[in-house]
C-alpha cells in the first residue's frame, strides 16, 4: 500500500520560509520520481517542481531561484524548501509519485 504524508506547512509572512517533508511508504523510493504540485483556490493543480531518482531537479518558473526540492533516499523523504514566499504562494501542497498523491498541507502567505 502506498503512503505518500506531506507536513510544515503553516501560515507565514510574505519573505518568509516554510519546509515541507513528504513520507513515502510502499514504493521503492530511490528509484522512484518524486513531484511537488500545488493547487491555488479557484486554480488548476500545478507542477511546482521534481527530484529524478539520481538527484537532477527541475522547477516552474514562478518559483525558480525560491525554492528547493531534495531528497533522502535512506528516509524515503523528499523536501520542498521554501524562501522568500509570497502571497501568491499560497495553496495545498501536495506531494506525488507515480499515480499516488499525498492529502495535501496548507501553505498561506500573508502580505
Amino acid at each position: 500500500q502506498v503512503r505518500l504524508v506531506e507536513s510544515g506547512g503553516g501560515l507565514v509572512q510574505a519573505g518568509g520560509s516554510l519546509r515541507l517533508a513528504c513520507a513515502a511508504s510502499g514504493i521503492i523510493f530511490s528509484t522512484t520520481t518524486m513531484y511537488w504540485y500545488r493547487q491555488a483556490p479557484g486554480k488548476q493543480r500545478e507542477l511546482v517542481a521534481l527530484i529524478l531518482p539520481v538527484g537532477s531537479t527541475s522547477y516552474a518558473g514562478s518559483v525558480k531561484g525560491r525554492f528547493t526540492i531534495s531528497r533522502d533516499n535512506a528516509k524515503s523523504t523528499v523536501y520542498l524548501q521554501m524562501n522568500s514566499l509570497k502571497p501568491e504562494d499560497t495553496a495545498v501542497y501536495y506531494c506525488s509519485a507515480q499515480r499516488y498523491w499525498g492529502q495535501g498541507t496548507q501553505v498561506t502567505v500573508s502580505s
